[in-house]
């Protein structure tokens, strides 16, 4: 207690404006809660950067926690970069409330501290934003951001010199270089202006050149079905724009918008919850393909970097596909596409990430592609790149948070070339006249019927923190013996960086940054992932099972089978939680 009451105390003596000064004061008068959440820690970098509430607090997004987290960002790049004559940065932003104020906040900075900066004059999609750090040479780039995070968030993720999410050592690092900065006169807001350029329509141009030159995989499928009916929405974000630009020179003519959803708004009027991975979010979009009979609907989340799809089936329905289903297809019609265009040399390579389905594995292997499996975030997929970028191809990788990508244009998951990807797949599809979705039983039946589910609780604040610890402390501590009916054979820990062998009690290296996940694997192939969120205040349990599709027609029945075990595992697995 007496630390959050310190750290509120500063904010009313500091450097702070009289209107921080006066919501802080009215915190400790009426609401020593939210007093404590907004002040008992500051922000960290996570799996996708700085991410938090909006207000005032140390716990915060406010022009403070940005100025500080830029200036000790400026530090840091001062350090790793001493040798150049002038460091470079870019920003961006996306449709968030704050989002413009704290992109020109972050700009100016920078600029103050004597970089070069390129601010984009509007929002833009995350990708866009990891090109321009690649395409202009930049040492750094932040992209202010909360991603698909309910209304009241807006988020900070810092980009490094490749364009990719900073990493261990920098970010730690990074957080070092903030926490020294305990005030905001220790901040260089003024005095760079004459340093920063706007940047726009030109960067959009050769971002969209450059992620199309990697398709066109199909070019006859898609001349042949140009027409093929698309419904897009943006869901009010930064994919309004370039998503339906990069249809239309791809070469599709029937792409459908949703107006209301095409408005740019933080406040996400038609929607529950921005996220393309909840149903709900198509709502819209389902009922504008229903209109005009559309073959494909794709929404993207607020900043343009994860894609949500729903295909229709052999009875006509639409169905929405998850995370891993969407992975699974882009990645079996790279594979098959490389394949039949003698593209395949044996230097090409897929990434997936450890929670994403291993049907991907199972695809790779069946053409000799290697597949690294790496932590959770996209972050790990452009370390990857960055490793063996000198020797081999990417062809393309995802995870089952709806983030997909191809080529190395890119260093983060990218909505702009996943939807022209799925587009062309699905023109692929029509042309042996069927959809994606029964091309997704086709892999089934070929590769082995892999289905997987997510659940996760939201624990808010100081006390949800707790109780995320105590939920993974209870698993490590006392794992369960049997899920599914079948015995748990395999533990990976991933914070002990150890895989042990319940059967032979054998312990095996795990050769993967620390991280805090756990991993069950029973002996019929099942999967359970328990894992923290890295950007929400969620604890995630991953149920990932596999079965035999002798023939399309079993679909169904397999499907309920599997459906079965999952409630199965699930009520273990809670019960043995509580």
């Amino acid at each position: 207690m007496e630390d959050y009451i310190r750290r509120a105390e500063s904010w009313m003596q500091g450097s702070f404006d009289e209107e921080t000064k006066k919501a802080v004061r009215q915190l400790m008068e009426s609401d020593l809660e939210e007093l404590e959440d907004a002040f008992y820690k500051n922000l960290e970098f996570g799996t996708g950067g700085l991410r938090g509430i909006m207000g005032v607090g140390t716990n915060r997004m406010n022009r403070y926690t940005v100025g500080m987290a830029t200036q000790g960002l400026a530090n840091y790049l001062k350090t790793c970069f001493a040798h150049l004559p002038q460091i470079k940065v870019a920003v961006s932003y996306d449709c968030r409330n704050r989002s413009p104020e704290f992109a020109r906040i972050t700009a100016e900075v920078f600029a103050a501290n004597g970089f070069k900066v390129y601010l984009f004059d509007a929002l833009r999609p995350t990708p866009e934003l990891s090109f321009a750090v690649r395409r202009l040479g930049c040492q750094s780039g932040v992209m202010i951001t909360a991603s698909h995070n309910p209304k009241e968030y807006n988020g900070y993720k810092a980009y490094w010199d490749d364009g990719a999410q900073v990493l261990e050592p920098h970010d730690r690092n990074i957080i070092g270089e903030v926490e020294q900065i305990s005030d905001p006169s220790q901040v260089l807001f003024d005095g760079g202006a004459h340093n920063i350029e706007m940047i726009g329509k030109e960067v959009d141009e050769l971002y969209l050149k450059s992620i199309l030159s990697l398709l066109n995989l199909s070019p006859q499928a898609i001349k042949k079905h140009a027409g093929l009916k698309i419904v897009y929405t943006p869901l009010h974000g930064a994919g309004v724009h370039l998503v339906p630009q990069a249809l239309e020179r791809l070469g599709f003519t029937s792409v459908y918008r949703v107006s209301e959803q095409d408005i740019s708004d933080g406040n996400f009027p038609t929607l529950d919850s921005p996220n393309p991975e909840e149903p709900a979010a198509f709502g819209m979009a389902m009922e504008r393909a229903e209109a005009v009979q559309a073959d494909l609907v794709m929404a993207t989340d607020p900043d343009g970097d994860r894609l949500g799809i729903a295909a229709r089936d052999h009875q006509g329905v639409l169905r929405l596909l998850n995370g891993n289903q969407i992975v699974s297809l882009l990645s079996y019609y790279l594979l098959r596409r490389w394949k039949e265009l003698g593209k395949l040399t044996g230097k090409e390579y897929m990434v997936k990430t450890i929670v994403t389905t291993d049907l991907v594995r199972q695809m790779t292997d069946a053409y000799g592609v290697p597949c690294y499996n790496v932590l959770t975030g996209f972050k790990h997929i452009a370390e990857v790149q960055r490793n063996v970028e000198e020797n081999m191809t990417f062809i393309g990788g995802g995870e089952e948070s709806h983030g997909y990508n191809v080529g190395s244009f890119v260093r983060d998951k990218d909505a702009v070339v996943s939807c022209a990807l799925a587009a062309e797949a699905a023109a692929w599809a029509a042309e042996q006249g069927k959809s994606l979705f029964d091309i997704l039983i086709d892999i089934y039946v070929e590769f082995g019927f892999f289905a997987e589910y997510m659940v996760s609780f939201t624990k808010k604040g100081k006390e949800g923190l707790a109780q995320i610890d105590a939920v993974m402390q209870h698993f490590r501590s006392a794992p369960p013996q049997t899920l599914g009916g079948a015995p748990v054979v395999l533990i990976h820990d991933y914070q002990s960086s150890e895989t042990i062998d319940l059967i032979s009690d054998l312990r095996y290296q795990i050769r993967l940054p620390k991280s805090n996940v756990l991993q069950f694997v029973t002996q019929d192939n099942g999967l359970v992932t328990v894992r923290p969120s890295g950007t929400e205040p969620k604890i995630k349990f991953y149920f990932g099972l596999k079965a035999t599709l002798d023939k399309k027609e079993d679909f169904c029945l397999v499907s309920a089978s599997l459906e079965a075990k999952r409630k199965q595992i699930k009520e273990e697995l809670f019960t043995f939680n509580a």
